[in-house]
């Protein structure tokens, strides 16, 4: 007899799905217990289109980590920590601010329980991670901790200005004037 399981039922199935059993466990132990209906007109053709329904947001949310993954491919977040002596943090860099610096750069927004980061982070340097976007798709990044003096520096260096013939120098960040070659 089909069936479809209203509930997890142990060595029998998953909620949802449409299981072949016997007469006798569907009207002696699932039908009384609410744990399954018959598979039959409506019921049945409400399990396919929500089965379809599923398949196509399977198949969207999948598009959407490839699309992803192709923004974070290679890429490298840079976070800001106050340091104390030496290279250790004063608090620690977790999975969420790594999940909120995503977010804020790429405007991709990750879940922090996918980033495999185990143990927080806890003094500066360049550290391996990955983002899992979809069951299918896992995005390797580099994860760059700072000390706010080290972002300060960075900060000051005068940025590059490329100055073709045809246009007038062009003031940098500093307001030094580059020369036109």
């Amino acid at each position: 007899m089909k069936v479809i399981l209203q509930r997890d039922v142990p060595k029998v199935g998953r909620s949802g799905e449409i299981v072949n059993v016997a007469r006798g466990f569907a009207r002696n132990y699932l039908f009384p217990r609410g744990l399954a209906t018959v598979a039959q007109g409506g019921a049945l053709r409400e399990v396919q289109s929500r089965l379809a329904r599923e398949k196509e947001l399977e198949a969207n949310q999948l598009t959407q980590a490839h699309e992803n993954a192709e923004k974070l491919k290679d890429a490298t977040i840079t976070i800001t920590g106050k340091v104390g002596a030496g290279t250790k943090l004063y608090g620690s860099i977790t999975a969420a601010d790594v999940a909120d610096m995503v977010e804020r750069e790429y405007q991709i927004k990750v879940d922090r329980r996918r980033i495999d980061l185990i143990d927080p982070i806890k003094s500066t340097g360049s550290y391996p991670l990955r983002i899992k976007l979809h069951s299918e798709k896992i995005v390797p990044i580099t994860l760059e901790v700072i000390s706010e003096a080290e972002a300060a520096s960075r900060a000051k260096e005068p940025a590059s200005v490329t100055v073709t013939a045809d246009e007038e120098p062009v003031a940098d960040e500093t307001g030094s004037v580059q020369p036109v070659e």
